[in-house]
């Protein structure tokens, strides 16, 4: 009987008989309708929410009361008599808009007008508006200070791509499920990249389908959240909707005919008993790959290779892009995600979610061309690529598959005694991923002409053919995070919130299978393995403790302030503050804002313990090896490299919020964010003639600052429907290094820094300058139109390798975006996107320097010489090799139907 009722649980079917369906709209006084209140059955946890026309649907009792509640209006209790419940809120009498930081219901309009920080708030619907196929790529076209782009060819970087909120990289945004901390990935990218040096947690994995809100606070918040959260705080809070249900069918193709995408996800609920409830988000996709590579200049190879010029000709003439596979990879996805509760009483509460995702991702190494891996040195080729004769050798290209695995979850109690509100949770989470290398070799199994090897102190590989297949390790981290939460409301006017989180993070790098890393020769071909002596476990814990107090000196007036005190085991403490407040006047239409606090961020267990070898293009040298040591090495303390210190920062934000109609709000934030001690992956230094390494250094200080504004104007009447606009920026002001960078005495010794142009260039100015998102929705009948443009506003490169009297500068462009809703039903909807709708792709220039640079741009053939060195003689012709834009897919169209239950 026990398998039965679960069974029947899973199954969606409700223990609770004599329910009915009630449905119906939620509107302020003015008659305006409210998206995204809270409608509860009292006394359950059974509940939705009313979508962007303000209805809503549900199952209860019969005789149930429902509980309507929105920040801001007062809360409304309603007992069910029939199967329409219309309802108004009020204003008066509203919630405190200042109870939580990021967490809770918010109002609907995509930035608060009243908050004493400034707030990002997008819907479920906002999301999937946007026919992106990730969660990230979504916010990429909906938060202006939110960046990320797909990298073509950067190994392990395929799994997940770097995103960073206001230029300050992926590490210094802390993100949180349902409130709670999300686990770290386990890569840190190593390659020349945007967010190099850098980790951040996979919100690619995170089934859109699954969330009901995301709540962004652009501020930095480490008295709140701890190390992390010095650029923000991204809140991803979950359906919890336990009586309605639906399935997405999904699919889609570029205009070039490639990266084609099928996915199917299901998200439905159900009671469990009379107090409880489960949301549930079951998801699968497949993207397939899609290719852009350029077409590869001959002279540029020769002169890289030194191979033969009518062989380079020769294999051009076959192959004009090198064969090369540069775009975006083939990424197979499986996502299940729960949340759910138990309401005990009315005082009690047990609450838990949990996530699991599985993402396989083939991709492709750089194409070995057959006058740069050449039969002629190594016969054997022939065989291992070709069919024994040299004829038949063309080259090769090894694949890079990656396999990731990654979860979070979360069980908590919340308990209300005495007006004392506690909450304890314990949460946990990781990421793994190993790697595979095929089609590949390792030229240690065979010496230069062909035999078997031979080399000093490699003896044991005698008699041994190279494989093809490696398996080079990976990497896994994993968190245990344990919160208590206490707060109260001391009086009408001050309110007082402590609390502690412990956590305990681990790390691990996997070696590699032996044939991967062994010899002299650099390993496996385009991705060494992890060496013994490279991997290994390593972990750390620590403790927080926080006060917080709020003060409403008036109705209008706020004051805010927060302390937190850190401890770690492995680099010592930090207390950091944080003082806000909010000023409301003209009866709540103008609101001003403004807070200032410090924060501090951990060094990562990757930066600290990460060491390998890898392969990475050097212009005029093609791909060469390089090494990279970590900070508490032998090797570390021989070339003089200091252990790591945590960043410590300074964030000042002031802003004004306008809303002087129930149609249109208007808020303005500037803001500036000093960081001391920023830990970057520097420069290689070549300390000695056998001694090149690159490793992380707390090597400079910065200053980031910009302005940021969101606006929008909704219900305009254009003829039978209704129009609403919306417009929001981020604009750079400021984003450099502040100060000389702090380079280590033994760098100074041998005149080198470990910051050079190209590093600083990654850091500050490889992402737009400005972003600026415009757009319209007009809903006539049963169709709904969006029109969207993104400006994305220059980003300048300083190549590696490229002369020094030039830059690389990729210009501005404006990305169109429509889509078309249909209603076919009340329960089918039907919805097209044509992203990038003009096919605008990305598109550099070299920018002079000065007259020597000015002397460059006027030669054809130092031009030419310039180009191969930044696109690796033409293989990354769109992006450049270091450098990346936005999407260098095109046109993209897609298409998904969804059925609600």
């Amino acid at each position: 009987m026990k398998k039965f009722a679960l069974l029947l649980i899973l199954l969606n079917v409700s223990f609770v008989f004599a329910q009915q369906q009630v449905s119906g709209v939620v509107k302020d006084n003015t008659g305006n309708a409210l998206p995204g209140v809270n409608i509860v059955e009292k006394g359950t946890q059974n509940g939705v929410s009313t979508d962007m026309d303000g209805a809503y649907k549900i199952k209860v009792k019969e005789g149930a009361t429902l509980v309507f509640s929105y920040v801001g209006f007062s809360k409304l209790e309603k007992v069910v008599t029939d199967a329409t419940l219309n309802v108004v809120l009020s204003e008066e009498g509203g919630q405190n808009l200042d109870e939580v930081v990021v967490t809770g219901t918010r109002t609907a309009p995509r930035s608060n007008t009243t908050s004493a920080l400034p707030i990002d708030v997008l819907s479920s619907k906002d999301l999937t508006s946007t026919g992106q196929a990730s969660f990230d790529k979504a916010l990429q076209y909906k938060i202006p200070s939110f960046n990320t782009v797909q990298t073509p060819v950067n190994d392990a970087t395929s799994l997940l791509d770097p995103y960073e909120i206001r230029n300050m990289g992926p590490s210094r945004t802390l993100i949180l499920i349902n409130g709670k901390r999300k686990n770290m990935s386990s890569l840190v990218y190593t390659q020349t990249s945007p967010g190099r040096g850098e980790t951040g947690s996979d919100i690619s994995a995170i089934p859109t389908e699954a969330i009901e809100r995301v709540e962004i606070l652009r501020d930095g918040a480490s008295a709140q959240y701890g190390s992390d959260a010095i650029a923000g705080v991204m809140n991803i809070i979950l359906k919890k909707n336990a009586s309605l249900g639906s399935v997405t069918l999904r699919t889609g193709i570029t205009s070039e005919g490639d990266g084609e995408m099928y996915g199917v996800s299901l998200n439905n609920g159900s009671t469990i008993g009379e107090k409880g409830f489960i949301n549930y988000t079951v998801d699968f996709s497949k993207v397939a790959l899609a290719n852009r590579p350029g077409r590869v200049n001959a002279d540029g190879e020769i002169a890289d290779f030194g191979a033969n010029p009518a062989d380079v000709n020769a294999f051009l003439a076959l192959k004009p892009d090198a064969g090369n596979v540069n775009g975006s990879p083939e990424t197979a996805a499986a996502k299940f995600l729960v949340n759910g509760g138990v309401d005990y009483n009315e005082n009690n509460q047990m609450y838990y979610n949990a996530a699991y995702v599985y993402k396989k991702v083939n991709s492709f190494a750089n194409y070995r061309t057959p006058y740069w891996r050449s039969v002629a040195d190594m016969p054997y080729l022939a065989t291992l690529f070709g069919d024994g004769t040299a004829a038949s050798y063309q080259g090769y290209v090894p694949t890079f598959e990656g396999d990731l695995n990654d979860y979070n979850a979360t069980i908590g109690y919340k308990s209300t005694k005495n007006g004392w509100n506690t909450d304890v949770s314990l949460t946990t989470g990781g990421n793994t991923q190993i790697y595979t290398v095929s089609n590949s070799q390792n030229r240690s199994f065979n010496d230069a002409n062909g035999n078997d090897s031979k080399d000093p102190g490699e003896d044991f590989l005698y008699g041994i053919s190279t494989p093809i297949t490696f398996k080079p390790g990976g990497t896994s981290f994993n968190h245990y995070v344990g919160n208590i939460d206490i707060s109260k409301n001391l009086s009408d006017q001050l309110s007082l919130g402590f609390g502690s989180e412990f956590r305990t993070e681990n790390f691990e790098i996997f070696a590699g299978d032996l044939a991967s890393y062994i010899g002299n020769r650099s390993g496996a071909d385009s991705f060494q393995g992890n060496t013994p002596e490279n991997s290994g476990k390593f972990n750390r814990y620590n403790l927080g403790l926080y006060l917080d107090v709020a003060l409403d000196i008036t109705e209008d007036f706020l004051l805010n302030g927060t302390v937190r005190y850190e401890d770690y085991s492995d680099f010592g403490s930090a207390t950091v503050w944080k003082a806000s407040t909010r000023y409301k006047f003209s009866e709540d239409k103008i609101t001003i804002r403004a807070s200032l606090s410090t924060g501090f961020r951990a060094p990562s267990l990757h930066q600290i313990y990460t060491q390998k070898s890898q392969s990475s293009f050097v212009p005029g040298q093609g791909i060469v090896v390089q090494g990279l040591i970590n900070n508490v090495s032998s090797a570390a303390r021989a070339s003089g490299v200091p252990k790591l210190d945590s960043e410590k920062s300074t964030n000042f934000t002031a802003g004004i919020g306008l809303k002087p109609n129930k149609n249109f709000n208007l808020t303005i934030d500037y803001y500036d964010i000093k960081v001391e001690d920023r830990i970057v992956l520097g420069n290689p230094i070549t300390f000695s003639p056998t001694n090149t390494s690159a490793f992380f250094v707390n090597g400079i200080d910065s200053r980031t600052s910009g302005i940021d504004l969101v606006a929008g104007y909704k219900n305009l009447i254009v003829g039978s429907g209704k129009m609403g606009f919306n417009i929001s920026g981020n604009y750079t002001l400021q984003n450099e290094i502040d100060g000389p960078v702090k380079n280590p005495a033994s760098v100074v010794a041998v005149n080198q820094s470990v910051i050079d142009q190209t590093q600083e260039a990654l850091l500050f100015t490889s992402r737009p300058q400005f972003k600026i998102i415009g757009g319209a929705e007009y809903e006539l009948g049963k169709f709904g139109f969006t029109l969207n443009n993104t400006v994305f506003g220059p980003t300048k490169f300083k190549n590696a390798g490229m002369s020094n009297d030039l830059k690389v500068e990729f210009l501005t462009k404006m990305v169109t975006d429509l889509g078309v809703n249909y209603a076919a039903s009340d329960k089918l909807t039907i919805a097209l996107n044509v992203n990038n709708l003009l096919n605008v792709l990305p598109e550099w220039k070299f920018k002079a320097e000065n007259a020597a640079g000015t002397a460059i741009l006027n030669d054809p053939a130092q031009t030419r010489t310039q180009y191969n060195l930044v696109t690796f003689n033409g293989r990354y012709s769109q992006m450049t090799y270091d450098g990346y834009h936005f999407s260098q897919l095109g046109t993209m169209f897609n298409l998904s139907l969804n059925y609600k239950f």
